[in-house]
């Protein structure tokens, strides 16, 4: 498999290449020059497959031989090492729980796939690799603990100064070792403007061999399309599902709609938006203008300019008539997610977070105009990470899990940084 540059100035490059740079060199984000087709025996077994032998199936394609075999079973088997259950929340609506793992958030199978690749890929490295990366909430965690003590590998983590979560903070402030986290006084979108200035100088290249984790890094991307199939294992209905996806960066969307081109049965998907809706204006009207975050409740969707859009379109031959015909969007304000957790938590017992909530709501919404519909959300991340809001709608504590309890009582470490990129710069060049 090679890849190529959305922008179409730089070479083709193979997996390893792609995972090492995270960005081409004139700016682009990288993109399969071919999309592998689900043979309809896999497709028929899938049911009684492991999720190892599953990821495998899926990523080989798109790593060719760039890992052996062996390894690559090994990766594979490493990253989906907990449960991903399609859980029923009323009779047409079930909720595919993505967090699970250690961080509690969809992330983190990105984020264990490529830190198995990228500490694969550093023994042949002679200098270290800095992983740079931008988050929105649960991406630095998700990075953090993926990452922590590969050798040969740091991270450098860029979050915005006091629009995460208190457990999403302490995830990524407080593991040290070769991770540092950088505290952006300023929004998402300044933080990510950021790593690309970064990944564009040439001064910092001579001094650093840097690569992201975000979800423009075909290893952090390119993973996320096992939800999809893991969702599909425990469907029982004759019909594909209808799937609603909350979405802010759109790697997640992406990474379904390209099992779909693949050839995996999803009959729709929903693009659920919170007030950071440009590509759901984009669904509804052709008419595609990136604008400022706003901060929402579902934090980590607050995403004015979303770096995926662009491997969307380029999925759709750039048409808009063929995207929109499979994806609509959907715009959720935070009353509404609010409203819909309280409402939800109430007559079900299940308690989405506020993310999951947008992709609720905009499900609900969508399947009263299609009674026939059976459909899935994505739960992306657990409500714990989101006690300040979620607790004052249901009156109640939501229970911390054992597996992060330890983490709230550990100092926060983190460097101030002004949202100008020669803070940034002076920071990698020391």
């Amino acid at each position: 498999m090679r890849y190529y540059s959305l922008n179409h100035q730089s070479p083709t490059v193979d997996f390893r290449e792609a995972t090492i740079a995270g960005q081409a060199p004139d700016g682009g984000l990288y993109f399969p020059e071919q999309i592998p087709r689900f043979t309809p025996e896999f497709l028929a077994q899938l049911p009684g497959l492991s999720r190892a032998e599953v990821a495998y199936e899926v990523i080989r394609p798109y790593v060719g031989a760039c890992i052996p075999e062996e390894e690559l079973r090994r990766i594979c088997a490493e990253t989906v090492d907990f449960d991903f259950p399609l859980v029923p929340v009323s009779d047409r609506i079930s909720a595919l729980e993505l967090f699970h793992g250690p961080t509690l958030a969809f992330k983190d199978v990105g984020a264990r796939f490529m830190s198995r690749c990228l500490g694969y890929f550093s023994q042949r490295q002679a200098a270290p690799i800095t992983v740079l990366v931008a988050t929105s909430g649960d991406t630095g965690g998700a990075v953090a603990d993926g990452f922590l003590g590969v050798p040969g590998v740091e991270v450098v983590i860029l979050y915005p100064s006091g629009k995460v979560s208190p457990l999403q903070e302490k995830q990524l402030t407080t593991l040290g070792q070769n991770i540092t986290a950088l505290e952006v006084r300023g929004n998402f979108d300044d933080c990510q403007q950021l790593v690309k200035q970064a990944f564009l100088d040439a001064t910092v290249a001579q001094h650093r061999q840097l690569t992201s984790a975000n979800s423009i890094n075909v290893a952090r991307w390119l993973p996320q399309q096992f939800y999809y199939l893991f969702a599909l294992q425990q469907w029982r209905h004759a019909a594909p599902p209808v799937v609603a996806v909350p979405s802010g960066n759109f790697g997640n969307l992406c990474a379904g709609l390209l099992a779909h081109a693949s050839g995996l049965p999803i009959g729709h998907f929903i693009a659920a938006c919170n007030a950071n809706d440009a590509v759901a204006d984009y669904l509804r009207t052709g008419a595609f203008a990136a604008r400022p975050a706003v901060a929402t409740l579902s934090n980590a969707m607050d995403v004015g300019n979303p770096s995926n859009f662009g491997r969307i379109l380029e999925l759709f031959g750039q048409q808009h008539a063929a995207l929109s015909e499979l994806v609509s969007g959907a715009t959720i304000t935070d009353a509404q997610t609010q409203a819909t957790i309280r409402r939800t938590y109430q007559q079900t017992g299940y308690l989405p977070d506020p993310h999951g909530a947008v992709a609720l709501l905009a499900l609900e919404n969508y399947l009263a105009e299609h009674p026939a519909a059976r459909s899935f959300f994505l739960e992306t991340a657990h409500p714990i990470k989101f006690p300040e809001v979620v607790e004052p709608i249901i009156g109640a504590a939501v229970p911390v899990p054992d597996s992060v309890a330890g983490l709230l009582s550990r100092p926060k470490q983190s460097i101030l940084l002004e949202p100008r990129y020669e803070a940034l710069q002076e920071f990698l060049l020391r």
